[in-house]
């Protein structure tokens, strides 16, 4: 049965009439099997009724018998060849909804019916004059989602005042949307595909963006990882450098030491065996001189007394004396050597973190918006000094009316900045960074409690001002100061340029505002003090 069945063409099962697989086949007295339909449909067209086979007459129409075998088979046949000839559906394409089993993909949807069909079951809306009249769509899945909910009919219009798709009858149109705007869905599908290309264009442009965010990211940690491998292993070098300083310092110590008193012990071992030679002589001595005391010849005596030998010169022991080394000084002079070596690697390190500051230089110029009316600025903003005298300046919420301040245009938000000031010639001044909402016309408190990151200069008194001061060391008379700021890690660190020594650090600053650089000359101190603050272009060949 199975080879038959495998051996079954077209042919086997095809109306003679349509050509086509047989649908709802029925026989003829002659015994010949057609389709219903087209036997019908043949014998209404014919004055006399015979077989479109083997035109064999019949005396009156027949009423042919429905063939149950055959058109069992001819199902079973229609079925397997169209699963073979047709797609399945995709998980992206619509599926047919008759399908038992298998779903085959649809090929068209009904409007009137609410489902989609393949090939297969879409025959009877090519065929049914009743089906004919159904709309037929290309394939669309959840047909339901398109039928209005309240009146059962197909959303075609979409109304632009509620944004909502409306169906096409009175309820909608001359109803709940009476005097909104209407349009086709086609209209408004144009309009909205044309602000979502612009959307589309516009995401796309975003995520360019934060993929190129990401790269900086995954840049600057790569920078980050270089930049920590070359600090470590500067780092080791200069250590590792340093430990072997000090293993030779304490090589020498111990090299010195050892060497003072090997000497004391071979000046005593000599004092040693000079001593035990003469006790040795005068051993032999005392030797002789008992055996003669005891010989009672008295011309024996004489005579050899006469002749007794004279001991040799000894040394006077009384002046000879052995001091233990004395190693007073010696480390100190051991760590004197040491911190030379120290002090030649700490030049070169503060050389080196100066120039890494140096990097992160920023180009400020003063805002003449926020000085204090005494104050004189230069043209190009670069200069500030107390002029003697109030000017007559417009009032501005920006402007320092008690202190002698002034503030830059440029503020910053992130990342790391520097900036130099020339403070030469100068008996008093202050400089370094303020954020954005310090109080600019009171008698204000100038500490990092409110807003403020500043060294201070009075008659060589260097200070930072926390709360105490805190005292600074001078080295030298300062010329130039350099402030370097993190804002990220809340930093702000103060340089010696000339001396290039770092001079002061304040750390674990809390920045969530804007922060500028901030100067101020003082008073001119009956012109002691009436040279400007400068600031200076960094030369980072100094």
């Amino acid at each position: 049965m199975a080879s038959a069945k495998s051996s079954w063409s077209e042919e086997n099962f095809s109306c003679p009439i349509c050509l086509d697989v047989f649908n709802s086949p029925v026989t003829t007295p002659c015994g010949h099997n057609f389709c219903r339909t087209c036997v019908t449909k043949f014998w209404d067209e014919q004055v006399q009724f015979k077989c479109p086979v083997c035109n064999e007459h019949f005396p009156t129409r027949p009423d042919p018998w429905v063939n149950t075998l055959l058109s069992e088979l001819a199902a079973q046949f229609r079925t397997t060849v169209r699963v073979k000839e047709q797609p399945c559906v995709d998980p992206a394409e619509v599926g047919c909804d008759v399908c038992s089993g298998t779903k085959l993909k649809a090929m068209k949807s009904c409007l009137e019916c609410f489902m989609s069909f393949c090939q297969t079951h879409l025959e009877p809306h090519q065929r049914v004059t009743v089906l004919k009249k159904h709309r037929l769509v290309e394939p669309m899945d959840r047909l339901e989602d398109r039928m209005c909910k309240k009146h059962d009919r197909l959303l075609e219009l979409f109304c632009q005042s509620e944004q909502v798709c409306v169906c096409v009858c009175q309820f909608c149109t001359e109803g709940d949307h009476r005097s909104h705007p209407v349009v086709p869905l086609k209209e408004e599908y144009e309009v909205k595909a044309t602000q979502l290309g612009k959307i589309e264009a516009e995401v796309l442009l975003m995520i360019e963006e934060r993929q190129k965010i990401i790269q900086e990211i995954k840049d600057t940690v790569n920078r980050s990882k270089a930049d920590a491998d070359r600090e470590i292993a500067d780092s080791v070098q200069v250590l590792t450098g340093l430990m072997r300083c000090l293993e030779k310092c304490q090589d020498d110590l111990n090299q010195m030491v050892k060497e003072r008193l090997k000497s004391t012990e071979k000046k005593a071992e000599e004092f040693i065996k000079e001593l035990e030679q003469e006790i040795e002589d005068l051993t032999n001595r005392s030797s002789e001189v008992k055996l003669l005391s005891g010989n009672k010849d008295h011309l024996y005596f004489l005579q050899t007394f006469r002749s007794l030998k004279k001991h040799a010169p000894t040394r006077d022991w009384t002046t000879v004396e052995v001091r233990p080394p004395s190693y007073v000084g010696t480390l100190r002079r051991s760590l004197d050597q040491l911190e030379e070596t120290l002090n030649m690697e700490m030049k070169k390190l503060r050389d080196a973190e100066l120039k890494k500051v140096q990097q992160y230089e920023v180009d400020v110029t003063l805002d003449p918006d926020t000085d204090h009316p005494s104050l004189i600025l230069s043209e190009d903003g670069k200069q500030v000094y107390h002029g003697g005298v109030w000017k007559e300046l417009p009032d501005n919420p920006k402007r320092f009316s008690k202190k002698f301040y002034v503030l830059t245009r440029q503020s910053f938000t992130s990342g790391r900045y520097y900036f130099e000031v020339q403070v030469r010639d100068k008996t008093i001044w202050r400089l370094g960074v303020a954020r954005e909402s310090i109080d600019r016309k009171g008698q204000i408190r100038v500490t990092p409690a409110t807003g403020y990151w500043i060294i201070t200069f009075n008659d060589d008194v260097l200070g930072f001002n926390e709360v105490p001061v805190v005292r600074l060391p001078l080295r030298g008379k300062l010329q130039k100061v350099g402030v370097f700021v993190d804002y990220d890690e809340g930093l702000v660190s103060f340089y010696d340029v000339d001396a290039r020594v770092h001079i002061y650090s304040a750390t674990r600053c809390t920045f969530t505002e804007p922060l500028y650089p901030i100067l101020n000359p003082c008073t001119r101190c009956d012109g002691r003090n009436s040279a400007p603050l400068i600031i200076s272009p960094v030369n980072q060949t100094d």
